[in-house]
């Protein structure tokens, strides 16, 4: 059995610590060791980022985290699900854009067990990550 949890937040920056926290919280709850558990809040932290700002000219009025959690681990899912990115960026993010956002697959990749970028209908993005016990 799973459980799932979700989340619907702000495109802003200063939502991505609080979502950090919130899913680190839920991944040491799970079971997880304190490595694993910063693998999976650095893996979100640069997920929030590359469907929200990376390559992009603003950031998304919102977007959408899928947390599910079942006896072999976790699975998150950070998705873009507006219609634009409206919210305007300061220079203090994504400095290097779309490098940054190889960067960030790179990183994810490399922490999580699975990693997929997924492009929706509309344009957005969604990224898919695993992490097994």
């Amino acid at each position: 059995m799973s459980d799932v949890l979700n989340f619907s937040v702000p495109g802003k920056p200063e939502y991505v610590q609080m979502l950090r926290l919130a899913i680190g919280s839920v991944a040491c709850k799970s079971g997880f060791d304190v490595e694993k558990v910063e693998d999976i809040t650095v893996a979100v932290s640069e997920a929030c980022k590359l469907v929200t700002c990376h390559g992009r000219d603003g950031l998304p009025s919102k977007y959408d985290i899928t947390v599910e959690v079942n006896d072999s681990g976790m699975k998150i899912t950070v998705s873009d699900l507006s219609r634009g990115h409206t919210i305007e960026k300061s220079c203090q993010q994504c400095t290097h854009c779309p490098e940054d956002g190889d960067l960030a697959i790179f990183v994810m990749d490399s922490l999580m067990d699975k990693t997929e970028v997924l492009g929706n209908d509309n344009g957005s993005r969604s990224i898919e990550m695993v992490k097994n016990r």
